[in-house]
């Protein structure tokens, strides 16, 4: 897929990023994975990113994001998958060059690693990263890693395949700038944790499209919220938020990592058991499993 093409291919819809599946000893296991992303295929994602946030992208080693990519190429069918992306330049570089030879339709560069850097640093970076592949690049605007309108203009006009912007910051004012300043340059991606919170705020801001993260458990409700904020009806919306995604947050937000490791209990209540989430994080309690098990039969 050119980069053009991806431009346009996930503005079209909702995108969504798979957790990756581990076995009881904490190794890969991508038969189970690709049986997920084989299911989570077959509803209306515009793409989906393999071992992204979600996939427990920092606990991966740059060998394991290529077999993960293949294998969710493997099973997607013509559903584009997105690898993840990160850490320091060379290291990122590395991964690159691992999706690439694992089939990857993209890129979504994740903040690097650790250091709070000048926005000239930042700009090194990312045009590095996009001067190494040929494949469209998503920058992932995100705690350490913010660039400013001016960078994010420099990054547009030196780097032909930095084709998305997606925001996990909140900072909805710079969002609105960006936006308005690069206006149909790229395609703009909601990024916050459990977007559907944010959906509107950020619709409002210019950003047509978001990744759900309960689309990895319950894909048809996701959709549902997707195409109801398409449409503007906000009494769908507010049904939705107040039967799941308020409570889901309370959930979620017991534990530092829950945005995570309560994703992966949602998949295993699914039926298509993810195993356990990496160290360090942790597993839900069974109290708050069950919770979440209540929260899908109210809106399955």
């Amino acid at each position: 897929m050119s980069p053009a093409e991806l431009k346009t291919r996930i503005a079209s819809g909702l995108l969504s990023f798979p957790v990756t599946h581990f076995d009881a000893d904490l190794g890969l296991d991508l038969a189970s994975y690709a049986r997920h992303v084989d299911w989570l295929s077959g509803f209306p994602a515009a793409a989906l990113f393999a071992a992204g946030g979600t996939g427990e992208f920092f606990s991966l080693t740059s060998r394991e994001i290529g077999r993960v990519v293949r294998a969710a190429k493997e099973a997607s069918g013509a559903t584009p998958i997105i690898s993840g992306c990160g850490y320091g330049t060379e290291m990122a570089k590395e991964i690159v060059r691992e999706a690439e030879a694992a089939g990857a339709d993209g890129i979504l560069l994740l903040p690097h690693y650790l250091m709070r850097v000048p926005q000239e640093g930042l700009f090194q970076h990312i045009r590095a990263v996009c001067a190494s592949t040929g494949l469209g690049v998503i920058v992932y605007n995100r705690d350490n890693s913010i660039c400013s309108t001016e960078t994010l203009q420099r990054l547009a006009d030196a780097c032909p395949n930095l084709i998305g912007f997606k925001d996990g910051s909140g900072q909805i004012g710079l969002v609105r700038e960006i936006t308005r300043t690069l206006g149909d340059r790229l395609s703009y991606i909601g990024g916050m944790p459990t977007h559907e919170l944010f959906a509107e705020a950020y619709d409002g801001a210019g950003v047509s499209t978001y990744s759900s993260a309960v689309f990895n458990f319950v894909p048809g409700m996701a959709i549902d919220f997707y195409d109801a904020l398409r449409a503007g009806n906000s009494a769908k919306m507010g049904a939705l938020l107040d039967d799941f995604f308020f409570p889901f947050a309370k959930i979620r937000d017991r534990q530092p990592g829950y945005a995570v490791s309560l994703i992966k209990a949602g998949v295993a209540a699914a039926g298509y058991g993810s195993g356990p989430a990496r160290p360090p994080l942790t597993t839900p309690s069974a109290e708050e499993t069950a919770m979440l098990k209540a929260l899908i039969e109210k809106v399955s």
